[in-house]
Formats: C-alpha cells, structure tokens, sequence
C-alpha cells in the first residue's frame, strides 16, 4: 500500500519553544513508519518545517516538510496550519491508498477528513480536552468538527484506553483494537543482567518532578541492604541545577550520577542495565521511554498518569501507583526477575512492526464495512 502520514508536530516542544535537533530518527512516528516499511508498505511522511532537523540527513522513506502559516494563531508546536500542506493533499491524495493522520483536534486531520474522508483514520493519543481557554476551543472542535465533518472517515484509532473512553463519545466509529505507539525493536537489548542501580529519562522540568524521584530514592538509601542502590538521572532542562543542589543538600552525591542528554544507544545500554525505570510525571500521554524501556527488560515503577500505566498494571510490567515511595522501590528491586521475565514475554506486542500490522488490519476491517 502506499500511505500517507500526517504527523505535523514530531516531538515535544515546552512552552511551545521547538527544540533543534540533529536528527528526526529517535522520534516515535519515524520508527512507526519504519514498521509500515518493514511490512513492504511506501511511506510518505508529513512534517512541520519548523521541526526540520539542523542536520542534513538521509531517510528510508520519503519526509516532506511544510511551511506553517498564521503561527501566531495556530502555534507550529500546538496546533500548526500550512497552506502548502493543504495543496499536496489536494494534489496527491489519490496517489495514496490510505491516510494515517494524529489525532482528531488537529487542523492537517480535518483537511484529510474533508478532502479524502474514505481514506483515513485518525490515530488518537489525547485522552481528554486540552486545557486552554477552559477546553472551550477543544469541547467546540469535538462536538463540531468531530462529530460532523470527520463522521465519513474510517476509523478513529486510539493508542490507549483512556483515549478510547474519550474520543468514543465523539466519533462512534471508533476502534476498540487499542495500537500504541510501536518501537524499532531491534534498537534496545534485552537482558536480564542488571546493576544495582535505578534509572530516569526525561527533561528535567517541572512537569516531569524529578525532584520528587530523587526525595523517593533518598528515603530507599536509608534503608539498610539498600544503601549501595544508585540513581541514574538522564536528560538535560531547566531545573538540572537545581537537581543537583538538592541532591547535594541531601548527601547523595555519590549515590546519584546526572548523565546529561546522551545519543540513543547509549541511553539505552544504561536502561536495560537497571533494576527499573522510574516516573513520577505530573503531566504525559503516550511516553515512548517506557515501551523503550520494557523491550529493554526493564520494569517500570511509575503512577497512573501515563496512558500505558493500564497495560503496565494489567500485564505486571512494572509497578503503577500513585505517590510510590520506598516499598514500591524495594518490591520492585526484590522481585525484579519476576517483572524482567513478564517484560520479556510481552516486548513482542510493543514492536513497530505489530503496530503497523494492526493499524492496516483496522483500516482494512473498516473499510469493508463502508
């Protein structure tokens, strides 16, 4: 099949500042068409300009990335808009034979939606309304845009199942196959091998609470058998020297190592080396470190906020509760080869691969219907 992927917004910009990067290829949707591609699919991706790597860099499919326009009504990092992006659909969509486009309040999903409505579906992460100017602009989009100009898509495809209880209420041709985000599996080493040691990946700002992972891990170094335990923080943001200080403050210097941003497969030698992967967010959808982790061999002690908390909870991949402390951190260090073998029978099911299959099988499934 040739498909056509529209996915503005590649990563995540705080405080709709878009970060530069040297390369789009750690990012969640280019491993997804990685997938398509590996199933004999031709891929076409679609981007925003403004997240153009700095660096020149050759794909294994074809990216194209358009101007945004009116930023200062439609933000490139929240809700971007091109005109150029609107003539190649106009221009080219009958040279596809599927449109797969995220999520349903977005402006790329509506142009899809009325220009070749028999062609797509929209892959869903939000799992309720956007918070600005009182969700009115989110609550209008659904109750309008969703229900009557997205009523002759496909499908709607949600990554989790909170996206599903939600979005379910608007558009009623809604999948109940749930397809997650799907990961380049052959990137990330499974072991059981593990050092004495925990680990966290994320910006290192408010929304993550860092700081609150590293009060967690100071109440386990108090407990005796557990003092050699280490914290491996890793990522890079605005509170970093603040982090620091505190884990100063608290004497753990020589307990917790910060290791800075670092390329992929370094990072992820550290995360398959570690009892768990730690998080503590206050604030996330779809995080791709926690499959990444989890095909690794590493479990995740997390709270409910993320989406894949549910799976998480459900397969015993890790531990998921709200406002963990130290015995979640003992349970999952004493019980580890029991959640590093539960990681292993279930990393099958979070590959690329997997995730593209389902997503054809659901357009498929849909289209005969119509």
């Amino acid at each position: 099949m040739n498909i056509l992927i529209l996915n503005p917004i590649l990563y995540t910009a705080e405080r709709n500042i878009i970060p530069n990067v040297d390369s789009i290829k750690d990012t969640m949707i280019y491993n997804m068409c990685i997938g398509f591609v590996a199933l004999g699919h031709n891929i076409t991706l679609c981007a925003a300009e403004e997240f153009r790597p700095q660096k020149r860099e050759d794909y294994d499919f074809d990216v194209h990335f358009f101007r945004s326009d009116w930023t200062h009504f439609f933000p490139p990092s929240l809700l971007p808009f091109s005109k150029d992006l609107l003539h190649y659909i106009k221009k080219f969509h009958k040279d596809f034979d599927c449109i797969l486009t995220s999520e349903v309040f977005a402006i790329h999903s509506l142009m899809a939606s009325i220009i070749c409505p028999q062609k797509t579906i929209v892959w869903q992460e939000l799992t309720s309304h956007q918070k600005k100017m009182f969700q009115v602009p989110s609550k209008l989009w659904y109750n309008i845009i969703g229900r009557w100009f997205m009523k002759k898509i496909i499908a709607v495809v949600p990554r989790s199942i909170y996206a599903y209880n939600f979005v379910r209420n608007y558009i009623p041709q809604t999948s109940k196959t749930i397809v997650d985000h799907g990961i380049n599996i052959n990137k990330f080493i499974y072991t059981e091998k593990k050092k004495r040691q925990l680990i966290s990946s994320s910006q290192l700002i408010h929304r993550k609470n860092i700081d609150g992972i590293i009060l967690k891990f100071a109440n386990l170094h108090l407990e005796k058998g557990y003092e050699d335990i280490k914290l491996l923080i890793a990522g890079r943001g605005n509170e970093e020297t603040y982090l620091k200080q505190m884990v100063k403050d608290l004497g753990l210097t020589d307990f917790v190592d910060f290791l800075g941003f670092l390329p992929q497969e370094k990072l992820s030698e550290y995360v398959r080396t570690s009892l768990a992967f730690l998080v503590n967010t206050r604030q996330d959808l779809n995080m791709v470190s926690i499959p990444e982790s989890i095909c690794s061999g590493t479990p995740i002690l997390t709270n409910s906020i993320p989406a894949s908390a549910e799976y998480i909870k459900r397969k015993q991949l890790g531990i998921v509760k709200d406002d963990w402390g130290v015995n979640e951190l003992k349970k999952i260090i004493n019980e580890n080869f029991i959640y590093v073998r539960n990681c292993k029978a279930y990393r099958s099911q979070l590959t690329n691969i997997e995730s593209a299959k389902q997503l054809i099988s659901i357009f498929n499934q849909y289209s005969k219907k119509d």
